[in-house]
């Protein structure tokens, strides 16, 4: 339980976790062709900070709806967001330690419902795919209760379910959400025995595949809540590292420590504290 609390003072401390809503929608700028989730080598390409135009070969491009993001506080897509900046700090924070490690999986959780682990899933991929030498792919393993895609306001008839089953390819499944550099793949129905589905060898494939395929991807995986049931114990093994989101008030001390031992393997990278009420300001910008 110390650590968490250590953790939670730091945060609160550095107040770089907040999230508010009500982003404006630029277009962010192309830096690399795409394939279905990735980059395409190619000799004919310039250097990688050099703008070219993107285009995806395989992946479904969809253009997403500024007013459901702003009603759902996806934020991170617009760099001049009062709020995206907490994000930056947070993909930093992260990436630096996944490169020390050479990690390039990470799943999120929280120990209850309501902590906004799957809004902080979103707004990190999104904040991670800025970066010109990175791609990210965010994965929604949050099978009981899926979100990835309501946020975002995917509507879409292949997803997830359909790779499970055998029904399409993974490529099909994925989607661009109208900004370089970052693939979705969402769930788009709950799946009945998620933890059998989450620890099988079809999953374990799957990620490997998804992790393997460009060497400058960050795979991101939304979680359930650790406390929901055991899926995210039998998920973590085959993932790099996890990252907590802990909301204020929302869960109590028993099920913080509870949720800590049930990690205790894992790779815990640390944990933002989602919803906190500390006003807070950024004299510099």
């Amino acid at each position: 339980m110390e650590r968490i609390k250590l953790a939670i003072e730091k945060a609160k401390s550095q107040s770089t976790q907040g999230v508010v809503s009500e982003p404006p929608l630029v277009e962010s700028q192309p830096l690399h062709t795409l394939d279905d989730a990735g980059p395409v080598a190619s000799p004919t390409l310039p250097p990688i900070a050099t703008q070219v135009d993107v285009r995806y070969e395989r992946t479904q491009v969809m253009k997403l709806d500024q007013a459901h993001l702003d009603r759902h506080r996806v934020i991170a897509h617009q760099k001049t967001h009062p709020a995206n900046w907490a994000f930056d700090v947070l993909r930093t924070q992260v990436l630096q330690q996944m490169d020390e490690n050479g990690w390039r999986t990470l799943a999120i959780t929280s120990p209850t419902m309501e902590s906004g682990k799957t809004l902080v899933s979103i707004n990190l991929a999104m904040s991670i795919a800025h970066q010109t030498d990175r791609t990210a792919l965010l994965v929604d393993f949050d099978l009981r209760r899926p979100r990835v895609s309501s946020l975002l306001g995917l509507q879409r008839s292949v997803s997830l379910n359909e790779v499970l089953t055998d029904q399409v390819d993974l490529a099909e499944a994925m989607v661009n959400p109208g900004m370089p550099r970052l693939v979705v793949l969402p769930t788009s129905r709950p799946v009945l025995n998620a933890s059998e589905v989450l620890s099988s060898a079809k999953v374990a494939g799957l990620i490997t595949e998804l992790r393997e395929r460009y060497s400058d991807r960050i795979v991101l995986f939304d979680l359930p809540p650790v406390l929901a049931a055991d899926d995210v114990m039998a998920i973590l093994p085959r993932i790099d590292c996890v990252l907590m989101v802990v909301a204020s008030g929302m869960s109590t001390e028993k099920e913080i420590e509870e949720s800590m031992a049930r990690l205790s393997r894992a790779n815990l990278l640390g944990v933002v504290l989602n919803k906190d009420k500390t006003p807070t300001s950024n004299a510099y910008y």
